[in-house]
């Protein structure tokens, strides 16, 4: 029963770990440029966006297709960089637990 007791309590402190954790990476930021830097998108470690930088310069009305692909890379590369960020500090967490779908084990 003392192991049992001991594991719960583990348990719970592993909880209050991803909580903070998972509270911490809401506030990190990463950046991702595109176009030699003339989009940038932001995200969060919580999987949100937080913005999105176009310079004024990459604005071309007959060019609307090109500014749609440079928002969209400069999204999806900050999303990657985020979600790798997320599983990195999750994988520090949870290292040795071998605890399955759970990332870094």
């Amino acid at each position: 029963m003392v192991n049992m007791m001991k594991l719960m309590k583990q348990a719970a402190s592993m909880q209050q770990n991803l909580e903070k954790a998972q509270a911490e990476l809401a506030e990190r930021t990463v950046e991702f440029s595109s176009g030699g830097g003339m989009v940038t998108a932001v995200a969060r470690g919580d999987g949100s966006v937080a913005s999105v930088r176009i310079d004024p310069k990459v604005v071309d009305p007959q060019d609307v297709e090109m500014l749609q692909d440079l928002v969209l890379a400069a999204v999806a590369g900050a999303l990657a960089a985020a979600q790798e960020m997320r599983a990195a500090e999750m994988a520090k967490l949870t290292a040795g637990l071998g605890i399955p779908g759970m990332p870094g084990l």
